[in-house]
């Protein structure tokens, strides 16, 4: 009974979530502040799910923070989104190999 409570309470959680915006926000926004502020959630959420990620994923911390500076330094210096997956997948596999 718990468990469909839980669910209940999640799902309600979710719904208002992406119903309340769309039906209490009809104008546009014009604050600079708000609309840079909502410009930039998707890309903080995206890291804030992956850097832990990338810690615990690896048998070696170090493994994982080695290829989080390659892959920083490739999408600085221009490299594409699969060139850059792939760069720090190998590093990690090498990593792994040598601790």
């Amino acid at each position: 009974m718990k468990t469909y409570l839980y669910i209940l309470v999640m799902a309600l959680t979710t719904y208002l979530i992406r119903v309340l915006p769309l039906t209490l926000i009809r104008k546009p926004i014009k604050s600079r502040f708000i609309r840079s502020f909502l410009y930039y959630v998707p890309y903080v959420t995206l890291a804030v799910m992956t850097f832990p990620a990338i810690m615990d994923a690896t048998n070696s911390p170090i493994a994982g923070i080695v290829s989080l500076i390659a892959g920083i330094l490739l999408a600085w210096f221009g490299a594409g989104l699969f060139p850059v997956a792939v760069c720090c997948c190998v590093i990690v596999f090498l990593m792994e190999l040598l601790f």
